[in-house]
């Protein structure tokens, strides 16, 4: 399992080492252009994925923090159990990674820095960081997995 793990931890600090970089170097609220459908901004999300929750009066930072300790745990136990199947470790520790970057997160500030912000004429799709990168990719991994399977 532990061969594995590297992904996890390289996740985790390329997610750090950015969102601190926002959070130093950008005022809150901050936006760079750096295409006309992309920039880089400066927010904060204390909700889910697509800010879900994120007026819900504080509460949701302890819940969301036992989703992700729990998912993290899960994982940890889906890997052992998986560990020589190579797409779905793959999968599974880009999720952890990006997991525990976010779970890190809620710890230390109580929200989740955001920062990459797609966006075109009024259409705008929410700001994530690299954790989240980081889950959707390992979850796209884990179904391209499943249906690549052949039925027992």
């Amino acid at each position: 399992m532990h061969k594995w793990l590297w992904i996890s931890a390289l996740v985790f600090a390329v997610d750090q080492v950015t969102k601190w970089a926002i959070f130093l170097g950008m005022e809150y609220h901050g936006m760079i252009p750096v295409l006309p459908f992309f920039s880089i901004v400066h927010v904060h999300n204390t909700g889910a994925a697509f800010s879900f929750l994120a007026d819900a009066g504080g509460w949701q930072r302890w819940f969301f923090l036992g989703i992700g300790i729990g998912a993290s745990a899960f994982i940890l136990h889906l890997l052992r159990r998986h560990q020589d199947e190579a797409l779905m470790s793959v999968g599974l520790t880009l999720i952890l990674g990006g997991a525990l970057g976010n779970v890190f997160d809620r710890v230390w500030h109580g929200f989740v820095v955001d920062f990459l912000y797609f966006h075109y004429q009024t259409y705008a799709f929410p700001a994530f960081n690299v954790a989240d990168s980081a889950i959707t990719v390992g979850a796209g991994l884990l179904i391209w997995d499943s249906l690549r399977r052949k039925p027992a």
